[in-house]
């Protein structure tokens, strides 16, 4: 008979590996990025009515991804933080990030750019800004908006890597702060998450300095205006690892697992509420002008809600009594979202390409509508460029990390018991395995809107 400590546990979601409800959210966030750019290139998220203001926020699905990572980058540095041991060593961390994002990008930068800005084809600089994602620190691009033709949403890549870059040096500040608390891991839990609250809201200050003491709309595309959207999952990963081991079965890091579990759909109401109001006047309006500190102070605060909200239920998805998976888990982890979970990522980078393909074939024209009919064909046709790239690219890519890397005799043998629980899947938020977007996230996830003057504000979306 298991223990009750035993019993607790295993009722508990997995601190470490492979999480198919994860997959399945990437799929739900890259899905709602790429229906909001049919409906700006279409104009239906342009009309004056609140269906319409709805289509103009799928960015949110930005720090969707933004949170995905957080979760699942930081999570084995907050392992090592709580319990001791070693967190994972940086070459091989960033080997393994540029192996998982670089290859696929490049080869889109390359499509879009003979596409599209053949005059810029002889550019060094440029090449070297979009080969290197460094293009949101250029001040006076030749581009309008946030990037050349087709890579526009390519920013919060920039975002996402600065992220994957700044993350070893944030855990160990993170880290010898946690263990200034002593040896007991609720005390360094505790301090983690305090210290992830501080970068949560760092950007809060960022968007102060962003108006303050003129707008610099640039600013916006910067790491820090997106701390507030890391830190969810950061936090998350924090509680995950601290639920596991915590002593006697009912901590508080236990009883918040148990209830966001109980809580799942009432969380995901809280995100669909924050998203309609963040549909509304609160954030200023859409497409046109620059609306004021308020509204970006309104709209770091709801997308920060929603990421959490729609996050938190799938990141802590513990098995249901009996072993079967919770209605949630049946469809976030079903075969066709963790297939579109898988090639987010090639979603996230193709989509711009695959709509514009398609309006130049069809002599379509900007803002003349047929939302529906070219959701579904640009949806399609980024969907299989985005399978292609995964099994051609991104696969042979990540196998790659064998060659580049020379684990230690201890930390192979690790590697060949993950393999063998089936946990041995890597771990990114944007659009990615997310990165998203992914890159995840990034997650990321583009954001263009027509209508506003040239600028690197996020919120202006000019395809």
């Amino acid at each position: 008979m298991p223990s009750g400590l035993d019993a607790a546990r295993a009722a508990l979601p997995k601190a470490t590996g492979h999480l198919d409800a994860l997959d399945g959210m990437r799929a739900v966030a890259a899905l709602a990025v790429l229906t909001f750019h049919v409906a700006i290139e279409s104009g239906a998220a342009l009309q004056d009515n609140f269906f319409s203001s709805l289509l103009s926020r799928g960015d949110v699905a930005v720090p969707i991804f933004f949170a995905l990572s957080g979760l699942l980058l930081y999570r084995p540095y907050a392992r090592a933080a709580l319990y001791g041991g070693q967190p994972p060593g940086t070459r091989v961390y960033l080997m393994k990030r540029a192996l998982r994002i670089l290859p696929a990008y490049w080869l889109v930068v390359i499509v879009a750019m003979v596409l599209w800005s053949g005059s810029h084809a002889g550019d060094v600089k440029t090449w070297l800004e979009l080969l290197l994602l460094t293009q949101n620190y250029e001040l006076h691009p030749w581009w309008y908006g946030l990037g050349p033709r087709g890579l526009a949403q390519m920013w919060s890549l920039c975002v996402e890597v600065a992220f994957y870059l700044v993350l070893p040096l944030l855990a160990a500040a993170l880290s010898a702060y946690a263990r200034r608390a002593g040896d007991d891991a609720g005390r360094r839990a505790r301090r983690l998450l305090i210290g992830i609250a501080v970068l949560a809201a760092t950007s809060f200050v960022w968007a102060l300095l962003t108006y303050y003491p003129t707008y610099r709309p640039y600013l916006n595309t910067w790491l820090p205006r997106a701390g507030v959207f890391f830190a969810p999952g950061m936090a998350l990963a924090v509680v995950s690892v601290w639920a596991r081991d915590e002593p006697g079965t009912d901590g508080p890091a236990r009883r918040f697992v148990r209830a966001v579990n109980a809580s799942a759909g009432t969380l995901w109401l809280v995100a669909a509420v924050a998203y309609a109001v963040a549909a509304s006047p609160l954030t200023g309006t859409r497409f046109s002008g620059v609306d004021g500190v308020w509204a970006d102070l309104s709209e770091l605060v709801l997308y920060a809600t929603v990421a959490a909200c729609l996050v938190a239920p799938a990141a802590l998805l513990a098995p249901a009594p009996g072993g079967r998976a919770s209605l949630l888990g049946r469809f976030l982890g079903s075969r066709v979202m963790r297939f579109l979970g898988r090639v987010s990522y090639g979603i996230f980078l193709w989509q711009f390409v695959a709509l514009y393909l398609w309006y130049d074939f069809t002599e379509q024209g900007p803002w003349s509508g047929n939302f529906l009919g070219n959701l579904v064909v640009v949806g399609g046709l980024t969907v299989l460029l985005a399978t292609l790239t995964y099994k051609y690219v991104e696969e042979p890519a990540r196998g790659l990390i064998r060659f580049v890397t020379r684990p230690s005799p201890s930390s192979s043998a690790t590697s060949v018991t993950a393999s063998a629980s089936g946990s041995a899947k890597p771990e990114t938020g944007m659009a990615t395995e997310t990165a998203t977007p992914r890159l995840e996230g990034p997650g990321s996830p583009p954001a263009l809107e027509p209508g506003r003057p040239p600028g690197r504000d996020p919120r202006t979306r000019t395809p």
